[in-house]
């Protein structure tokens, strides 16, 4: 059947074990809108999707939702699932489109993690600014990028979640204690303490947003 217009979803809070005593939503989606938290969650694979749709229930940033499953038009679902993007293993990296950066410790998922954002690794007040720009001191995000320059991360895939391309570099010791180094000397205060000594980070993920065709 072709794609409704809207499509009443109900959701909580998930909370693993026990019946949730949480309270009930309910809201009403728009077929895209819907398509849209399914990608997040499964990526853009048709008949994964297909799947979720007909199944009538995800789990989605901690909440469940539910819905009256349904067997979506194939022809409908795919000019929904046109609009998104697909992984580009030959895309290379590029510093200036790196919105975020990611230090993982080994597992999977990743035992620990820490996100560090542009503007978290410049953060400075005015004096410090021009201290920096009179000493000529890169600030840590572009200590990152130059790190980033030098290693040559590889294309790990596209995120949909996060809506951006992710490149990776497995971490040498060496290279941990370099990172340790300069943290310590070019890293805002609020990161120096949980980057001084970075609990077994293994890897380091750049998250870099596409630009949009014009």
């Amino acid at each position: 059947m072709p794609l409704p217009e809207t499509i009443a979803v109900k959701y909580t809070e998930e909370e693993a074990e026990y019946l949730s005593m949480r309270p009930l939503v309910r809201q009403t989606f728009r077929a895209a809108e819907l398509v849209d938290m399914i990608v997040q969650v499964a990526g853009k694979d048709s008949a994964r999707v297909q799947q979720i749709l007909r199944a009538g229930t995800i789990v989605f940033h901690s909440f469940r939702y539910w819905w009256q499953g349904f067997d979506p038009d194939a022809v409908a679902l795919a000019e929904i699932l046109a609009r998104y993007p697909d992984a580009e293993p030959a895309r290379s990296f590029r510093a200036a489109d790196c919105v975020e950066v990611v230090l993982e410790s080994s597992g999977s998922p990743p035992r620990h993690s820490l996100r560090i954002t542009k503007e978290s690794a410049t953060k400075a007040s005015p004096l410090q600014k021009i201290a920096r720009a009179l000493r000529n001191k890169p600030s840590f995000w572009q200590v990152l990028m130059n790190f980033a320059e030098e290693a040559r991360p590889r294309y790990r895939e596209y995120s949909y979640t996060r809506r951006a391309d992710l490149y990776s570099i497995a971490l040498t010791p060496a290279q941990t204690a370099r990172l340790a180094h300069e943290a310590a000397h070019h890293a805002p205060r609020t990161l120096r303490a949980e980057l001084r000594e970075p609990p077994a980070i293994s890897q380091i993920v750049f998250i870099c947003a596409r630009p949009t065709a014009k």
